[in-house]
């Protein structure tokens, strides 16, 4: 859900302000959009997105925990049993929906050589 977020917030040209790399004199509103945007991204970048993605994987939101029930609510209400399991499937529902979206968005982009701004942009996709 977060890539698909950021896709739409990076077309819609919504970036840090500053430096992305100050030694390389790299601004946040120098890479490009699209998919192509990961290869003008530092390796040092890549290396703390990595490490981030890593350190949220292994120690605050462990993988291993399959039920998706990390046991801090929603925005704090806890709920019963029932309430539970109907909010958790919403969830990975509306999360293979996300995973489906990013992966067609990038299917489109590696047909038509667009990004997803500029698709839309064209009007070769329509979304209503």
């Amino acid at each position: 859900m977060v890539a698909m977020v950021g896709c739409i917030a990076h077309n819609a040209d919504v970036e840090f302000p500053g430096y992305l790399s100050l030694s390389q004199q790299l601004k946040f509103s120098d890479i490009p959009n699209g998919g192509q945007g990961i290869f003008k991204v530092p390796a040092a970048g890549i290396a703390q997105i990595l490490l981030f993605t890593g350190l949220i994987e292994m120690a605050w939101w462990p993988a291993s925990k399959y039920d998706g029930d990390y046991n801090v609510g929603f925005f704090g209400a806890k709920y019963g049993p029932e309430k539970k399991t109907e909010k958790l499937n919403a969830e990975m529902a509306n999360g293979r929906l996300a995973m489906l979206g990013i992966i067609g968005n990038m299917f489109a982009e590696g047909q038509t050589g667009q990004t997803l701004g500029e698709q839309i942009g064209s009007g070769n996709m329509i979304p209503f």
